[in-house]
């Protein structure tokens, strides 16, 4: 698969830093916070901050819990996260409010590579869309901004207004799915991005360029859409992951968070998800050795024990 040329950004370098909570409000079932954090608002769309969590003396409590970067603002220093309560550590997260001091060490990991030209199409699954208004509000000028938003339902879709208003500044669409039907079309995300890939390009040559971010079964499954598309019409199209696996530290230390991955060199490695990541090339993660309980060590794998899959 080919692309066009992506826009060069510099790597910022993370940092710790306290940061006052600044603003708070719940959206639908998830928390929005928007945080003083001068360091971590250099970030650039696709990466991500880890913040500290309640008592540190609790065992539920000792790890710091990851969040995509919703949108950055270096002029204001502020950086704003989009938080699900699923236990302890995310449920302390949301009770934050105005005043209260979180620590934060970012930003954290990859960032999206942003195309120069021609057609960007964003597919979000529940707050894997969070950073997709900021996207699409970062894209040079004549890229086109599709964008794709599911959930379950209506109250776990994330920031369609914001979305929306990004993407038709570019000319693009949204689309967005539920799989209970309660907004906009019943179904998966699949569904409507293969319905979009399908479109004739508005220039022959034309590249399309997919950034997913979601659950990993998502992801996988828009990999698969996207590869089928390619075959199909003959037409460039690359798809870039922002991978949901646990990151226990988020700066390489702890290897709870290995993908396989296979290289330029056609081998592959257990790789970490928060250095070398989150966003990986779709393409090279290995799906297949890629479940529901995480990752397993592939057979063939650089330093994989003799015998199989560890």
């Amino acid at each position: 698969m080919t692309s066009a040329p992506s826009v060069p950004a510099e790597v910022p370098v993370p940092a710790q830093e306290r940061a006052a909570v600044v603003a708070a409000a719940d959206t639908g079932v998830y928390r929005h916070l928007v945080l003083a954090a001068p360091a971590a608002s250099r970030a650039r769309p696709g990466q991500f901050v880890a913040v500290a969590v309640g008592d540190p003396t609790s065992s539920a409590m000792l790890l710091r819990r990851a969040f995509s970067v919703h949108r950055a603002d270096p002029v204001a220093g502020t950086v704003e996260v989009v938080v699900a309560a699923h236990g302890p550590g995310t449920a302390w997260v949301c009770a934050r409010d105005v005043g209260d001091v979180v620590d934060v060490v970012g930003p954290l990991g990859t960032g999206f590579d942003l195309p120069a030209s021609g057609r960007l199409v964003l597919v979000g699954g529940g707050y894997g869309s969070a950073p997709f208004a900021w996207t699409a509000a970062s894209v040079p000028a004549g890229v086109v901004v599709d964008a794709v938003a599911g959930a379950g339902d209506a109250e776990r879709l994330c920031d369609v207004d914001g979305i929306r208003a990004a993407v038709e500044a570019t000319g693009g669409r949204l689309h967005v799915t539920t799989d209970d039907g309660s907004a906009g079309r019943q179904g998966r995300v699949t569904d409507a991005l293969a319905d979009l890939l399908a479109e004739p390009p508005a220039s022959a040559g034309t590249a399309t360029g997919v950034a997913a971010c979601g659950p990993m079964a998502m992801l996988a499954a828009v990999a698969t859409t996207a590869g089928r598309a390619t075959q199909g019409s003959g037409r460039p199209v690359t798809v870039q992951v922002a991978v949901e696996e646990a990151m226990a530290c988020g700066i390489g230390i702890c290897m709870t968070c290995v993908l396989p991955v296979r290289g330029a060199d056609g081998r592959t490695r257990m790789l970490r998800s928060c250095t070398e990541g989150p966003v990986l090339d779709a393409e090279r993660v290995r799906w297949d050795c890629v479940g529901a309980h995480g990752a397993s060590v592939p057979a063939d794998a650089v330093g994989a024990p003799e015998g199989g899959a560890a």
